[in-house]
């Protein structure tokens, strides 16, 4: 079995070498897009005129695209719902089913709750809150079943589904949530995360099937949690890579590097990342240059950011995606959340593509021989 493991790690970082492997992903998670548009939000390039998103994601060499779903966001906090939380099964079908029109790959990212699940907050679904813990897997499997048969009948079928979203801590909380180097509940979220696997597997049988945590900086814990997933059927190991919290492009470097060792028969996506090129009328921040200690807190900051991670992934035959998180974010029209964040990829003032983008485009360009 070990040689087996072995034979194939080597196949895939070949593969994708000589670029027989499956194309690099480019993209976003432009689950707030529909709402932008609706609100009639307009996008500019870099010098001022109007794009359509879609298209214009397109010409930057943009391939994917990544929506995240909540179980029922009608459920959620008005302060959570004034973040974005908005992403019902309606609401993605139809998104999706423009995403798989216009050529895309689509990324399906399960939350497994009705608002934000993260590091910090995995909250139950209200509709599972008073069932019995020996349910929970099963009311996954169904949950994920009903959901993706819709989808595919309504011509949205996903290409790559997220088990989950930043799932070191576990989900589904307080019945699945685990210490990545802790004992408690760790049989709860495997067998969730076996249910979630088994449905996508019967109905997107094509689906790569990503699990997806976010210690990108902390190698000790994101290989002790992969290694409790051995079992597991899945492809990706999913990350999510933010320099202001998950330290320098170097450590993530490490992490890959390890990664490419210890797991080589996976793919590795960094299915999250952003970087800050301002904090104007940003709610979270201290002060005008925090998160600063890489990378300057402007324009030019978060460009050198992602010229350098993607020189950075390109090192690394293991890496087959990348998707920046909230791209979309487009504060020139009318109010669609509540404050700014500042780490998309277009001016909250103007609404112009931001330098950045074309840095994202050399992830996909041929490795020079």
């Amino acid at each position: 079995m070990k040689k087996k493991v072995l034979f194939s790690g080597i196949l895939l970082a070949f593969q994708v070498l000589l670029g027989h492997a499956q194309q690099r992903l480019l993209g976003g998670d432009i689950s707030l897009l529909p709402s932008y548009e609706a609100a009639g939000t307009v996008y500019r390039n870099a010098v001022g005129e109007p794009v359509a998103p879609l298209d214009f994601f397109k010409e930057q060499g943009w391939n994917a695209v990544r929506v995240r779903l909540f179980v029922e966001p009608s459920k959620a906090s008005a302060e959570h719902k004034g973040e974005g939380v908005c992403q019902d099964l309606d609401y993605v079908t139809k998104f999706g089913q423009r995403i798989k029109d216009m050529g895309y790959q689509f990324m399906l990212d399960f939350h497994y709750s009705d608002t934000w699940a993260d590091p910090g907050k995995q909250f139950m679904p209200d509709c599972w809150l008073d069932a019995e813990t020996a349910s929970l897997p099963d009311s996954v499997y169904r949950y994920t079943k009903n959901t993706l048969r819709s989808m595919v009948e309504a011509g949205a079928c996903p290409d790559l589904i997220q088990v989950g979203n930043e799932i070191t801590n576990g989900m589904m909380w307080p019945a699945a949530k685990v210490d990545p180097l802790g004992s408690d509940n760790w049989d709860l979220l495997v067998r969730l995360l076996e249910s979630g696997a088994r449905a996508c597997r019967e109905v997107c049988p094509k689906a790569k099937i990503i699990i997806h945590t976010e210690k990108a900086g902390e190698w000790n814990k994101t290989k002790t949690y992969y290694n409790r997933l051995q079992q597991l059927d899945y492809d990706i190991i999913g990350l999510s890579y933010y320099p202001m919290w998950h330290k320098a492009v170097g450590v993530l470097a490490a992490t890959l590097d390890f990664l490419a060792v210890h797991f080589p028969n996976k793919e590795v996506m960094i299915v999250e990342t952003a970087a800050y090129y301002s904090h104007e009328n940003d709610r979270w921040a201290k002060s005008a240059d925090e998160y600063s200690e890489f990378y300057p807190v402007s324009a030019e900051g978060q460009r050198i950011f992602t010229r350098e991670l993607v020189a950075e992934l390109r090192r690394h035959a293991n890496v087959t995606g990348l998707f920046w998180w909230f791209p979309e974010e487009n504060a020139s029209g009318n109010t669609v959340t509540e404050g700014w964040l500042n780490r998309g990829l277009f001016d909250n003032h103007t609404g112009k593509v931001l330098p950045a983008m074309e840095e994202l485009r050399r992830f996909v360009q041929p490795i020079d021989r």
